[in-house]
């Protein structure tokens, strides 16, 4: 039975402390062994039970990662890299930082939302309680004195009303989005779901783009580090690409190199499809021509990483202006929903 999908912190824990073994000359089976005996963590240890008993009955670490149900499809895409390329290590360490960054961000966004999101509820309550309780009040006191008042205090008092419910409706939905966001990232599904969202935020759009080069370069680097044909290595790199925009790119770039009338090389492939911007193009025939492609290939993959974070990093940023913005106006509209009333008594009296 799959057992639930392991949060980013537990996917780094797991993949950095496996890495760490296998740097110190344990078997796999036996640092998963190891891991399974006593983390700390039920869930964490739970996964690792079985997949140890997947390691004991003959299977791959991949195999067995996929086999528990625990882990996401990118992360055993790439350690069954990392094991077809001899690099299990290097993949590894790579993802223990990947998903060590996820959980941070994550974190942030939680940071980020759940101080707002609370606000958003008590803005939504009071906002509730002056459309529905105190708004009616003023309607029925003018009502009671019709006689005495201005068109244009009636005209205040629908306005006030009006804007009450406007801005109360704007008011829940930001609650609910924000309440959303919280709930959404203390979950694997949740999360996957904030990320597939992030690719269709024009804010974010271009950050998720690169960090799903910077996938697509560390796969690359680790199949090109083997020593097979860079044919090779590109048809296997795309199989864990699961941007679109990015894999019809990447697959483009493998078309042209074989290209049968007219075949490039992996640089020029990647240069002419667009999969890198030239600039890092340039860097890949660099490095073909220096023997180190792989090298230069993990260099582009953590500058891919590190920018896109930067950019998430900016945009998770804006996120508790927007919405201490946002409750400005509402506490603003709030007011003169309330003050609008006393204005068109004040003009009739006067």
């Amino acid at each position: 039975m799959a057992k639930p999908k392991l949060d980013s912190a537990g996917i780094s824990l797991f993949c950095e402390s496996v890495a760490m073994m296998l740097a110190a000359g344990i078997q796999t089976d036996e640092a998963v062994g190891m891991l399974s005996e006593d983390i700390g963590d039920e869930g964490l240890q739970a996964t690792c039970t079985v997949v140890y008993a997947r390691l004991n009955d003959g299977d791959t670490l991949a195999g067995a990662m996929q086999a528990s149900g625990a882990f996401p499809r990118y992360a055993v895409d790439m350690v069954q890299v990392g094991e077809t390329a001899g690099r299990t290590e290097e993949v590894l360490r790579a993802l223990g930082v990947y998903y060590d960054e996820e959980d941070r961000l994550f974190a942030k966004i939680r940071s980020s939302v759940g101080y707002p999101a609370a606000l958003l509820c008590i803005m939504s309550i009071i906002l509730a309680f002056t459309v529905v309780i105190i708004l009616p009040v003023f309607e029925d006191v003018y009502v009671s004195i019709a006689g005495s008042l201005t068109n244009g205090s009636f005209n205040a008092v629908g306005l006030s009303i009006g804007i009450g419910w406007v801005a109360l409706g704007i008011t829940l939905v930001c609650t609910v989005v924000a309440l959303a966001g919280v709930i959404a990232c203390r979950s694997e599904a949740g999360r996957m779901a904030v990320m597939r969202l992030f690719e269709k935020f024009p804010a974010t759009r271009g950050a998720m783009e690169q960090l799903a080069v910077s996938r697509f370069a560390s796969a690359l680097a680790a199949y090109t580090a083997s020593g097979v044909n860079t044919d090779v290595a590109m048809r296997e790199a795309i199989e864990v690409v699961e941007h679109s925009g990015l894999r019809a790119k990447a697959q483009a770039a493998y078309g042209l190199m074989i290209d049968p009338t007219a075949p490039r090389s992996l640089a020029q492939a990647i240069s002419e499809a667009e999969v890198f911007e030239q600039i890092h193009a340039r860097m890949l025939t660099i490095g073909t021509r220096s023997g180190s492609l792989d090298a230069a290939l993990d260099r582009l993959s953590a500058n891919f990483f590190d920018d896109a974070i930067l950019r998430i990093d900016g945009a998770i940023d804006n996120i508790e202006p927007a919405l201490a913005a946002f409750l400005t106006i509402a506490v603003g509209a709030t007011l003169i929903s309330v003050m609008m009333p006393l204005i068109g008594i004040m003009g009739s009296i006067g």
